[in-house]
């Protein structure tokens, strides 16, 4: 969703964007390609694989930290006000196709899934250390897997044997739970299973909800009047949370208004889209991207 995302964002060869998933770099550089001599862009990245992308060009800048520190490093770097966010949210290519970062449920690697490697919790700690109520949990909430609680079970009773420390040995723990019959989308029904069992532990292990909640937030305060805020979402818990907070400023999605009756949200959506058939076929994991490109209203 190249394409519509540069699109979305509007860009302005004299503006100041930022894309917070730098990752390999393909949108970073198509911004730039839009951007004059005046122009800049900050791009954040925790992975320190991103680094070896990074844009040889004074006009970029690259910061490796979380995005939820948008605000605070755009600071440092004397920027107040942007005219456009972009975020390509989940994981990148280069994580799921390299085995050690234990992204995949097709390659065997240890279990890791931190986007900062530098970080303290992997999910090999998860698996391993949680009880079974809070994988229970977890597993629900983040996973939405609809037997969380007989996949919690699994996992414990297999770590009482031995430990749990490759993606290996979590899909044989679990591999009594996952269904053999085909999904009504396509594919099985087994490796959609193993993926929501893995975007459960992702999601706990990079605090990733939090994190674009804080993104949101910042990016109201950040964009111009008229700004546009461009995300990628590839799952209903990082939609809804990006869909509530354009309609209504908020997560829960409850548009409250002033006195005289006007909604109080200081965004609105102008775009909701899906990658098209021709991209799905040449990359099959836009299957599920949402695209929503917000504006920032005046104050």
């Amino acid at each position: 969703m190249l394409s519509e995302s540069i699109d979305g964002l509007n860009i302005r060869p004299d503006g100041t964007y930022v894309d917070v998933t730098f990752g390999g770099g393909g949108h970073s550089r198509a911004i730039m390609t839009s951007l004059g001599l005046e122009g800049r862009l900050f791009a954040f990245d925790q992975d320190e694989d991103a680094r070896a992308n990074a844009i040889d060009d004074p006009r970029f800048v690259l910061i490796g930290e979380n995005f939820r520190h948008m605000k605070a490093f755009l600071r440092l770097h004397g920027v107040r006000q942007v005219d456009g966010i972009l975020a390509d949210l989940g994981v990148s290519s280069h994580q799921f196709d390299t085995a050690e970062r234990g992204f995949s449920t097709r390659l065997d690697g240890e279990l890791d899934m931190r986007m900062d490697r530098q970080a303290p919790l992997s999910a090999r700690e998860l698996v391993n250390n949680v009880d079974e109520e809070g994988l229970s949990r977890m597993l629900k909430q983040y996973g939405e897997l609809p037997n969380a609680r007989q996949m919690a079970r699994a996992i414990v009773r297999a770590r009482s044997e031995r430990e749990i420390v490759t993606t290996g040995d979590l899909r044989e723990a679990v591999q009594h739970h996952l269904p053999r019959a085909a999904s009504s989308r396509g594919g099985s029904l087994e490796n959609k299973y193993l993926a929501m069992l893995f975007q459960a532990l992702r999601i706990e292990v990079n605090g990733e909800l939090e994190a674009l909640k804080a993104l949101l937030q910042q990016a109201a305060e950040v964009l111009v009047p008229g700004g546009r805020l461009v995300v990628i979402s590839y799952h209903s818990l990082e939609d809804r949370l990006v869909k509530n907070f354009l309609r209504a400023g908020n997560f829960e999605g409850v548009v409250e208004k002033d006195f005289y009756g006007n909604p109080l949200a200081p965004m609105r959506q102008l775009l909701k889209c899906s990658a098209s058939e021709a991209e799905v076929v040449e990359n099959g994991r836009a299957r599920s991207a949402r695209l929503r490109v917000g504006e920032r209203l005046p104050s």
